[in-house]
C-alpha cells in the first residue's frame, strides 16, 4: 500500500510487532502548514461571493481571496483528513489591504462542529474569539497563536466572521493553519503476549 504523504509509512501489518523500518519519524514538536491535510470535499462556506470562493484562500494570491456575498458575515468550514493539533493561524488581508473596511474584525472559531449555520452561532459558544486589527492581517504579521489546549484533537474548524471594519462585505486574501497531526497508534501492529 502506498502512503498519501511522502515520508509517512503506509498503515499495515508488521508481523514482528516492532516498528517497520520506514516508520514515521519521531515527533519533533515542530508546527507545520496543515494545508496538505485539508479534506477539500468536506469543506464549505456560507454567504461566499460566487466570484471569490473559499478555495482561493489557499492558492497564495491575495488579489483573488474570499469575499462574503450579501453582508459582512461569512462562515468558513475547514475539514482535515485526520485529527490535528491546531497551534496557530494566519489570516491575510484581501488584495494587500486595498479596501481596509472589508477586513474582518471579529472572528469566532468553533472546533469539530459540523453544519454550523448563522442561526447556530448565536446558540453555541465559540472555542475562541479573535478581535483582529489591520496589523494582524498584514502579510508580514506573525501567525496568531490559539489557546492550544482547546485545539488538541481537531477534525474540523469553523470560522464565523461576525463583523468587519465597516464595509458592506468582508474579504480575506489568504488563510494558513499551523499545527501537526495527532499521533495515533495502529493497534494491528501489536501482538498479544502469550
Amino acid at each position: 500500500m502506498t502512503s498519501l504523504f511522502p515520508g509517512v509509512a503506509a498503515a499495515g501489518g508488521g508481523g514482528s510487532g516492532a516498528a517497520p523500518a520506514t516508520a514515521e519519524p519521531a515527533d519533533d514538536g515542530k508546527m507545520v502548514d496543515l494545508t496538505r491535510m485539508i479534506d477539500n470535499k468536506e469543506c464549505y462556506a456560507r454567504n461566499e461571493a460566487p466570484g471569490f470562493p473559499m478555495t482561493n484562500l489557499f492558492i497564495g494570491d491575495t488579489r483573488l481571496g474570499c469575499k462574503s456575498d450579501a453582508d459582512e458575515q461569512l462562515i468558513l468550514h475547514i475539514s482535515f483528513q485526520e485529527f490535528v493539533k491546531l497551534h496557530s493561524l494566519k489570516f491575510t488581508e484581501f488584495n494587500q489591504g486595498l479596501n481596509p473596511e472589508e477586513n474582518p474584525s471579529r472572528v469566532h472559531i468553533y472546533v469539530n462542529r459540523e453544519n454550523l449555520g448563522f442561526e447556530d452561532c448565536d446558540d453555541v459558544d465559540p472555542t475562541q474569539t479573535l478581535d483582529l486589527t489591520a496589523a494582524d492581517l498584514r502579510e508580514s504579521a506573525d501567525a496568531i497563536h490559539l489557546k492550544f489546549v482547546k485545539f488538541q484533537r481537531v477534525r474540523s474548524v469553523t470560522f464565523f466572521i461576525e463583523d468587519n471594519a465597516g464595509g458592506d462585505v468582508s474579504a480575506l486574501g489568504g488563510l494558513k493553519l499551523y499545527g501537526r497531526p495527532v499521533a495515533t497508534t495502529n493497534m494491528s501492529e501489536f501482538k498479544k503476549k502469550t
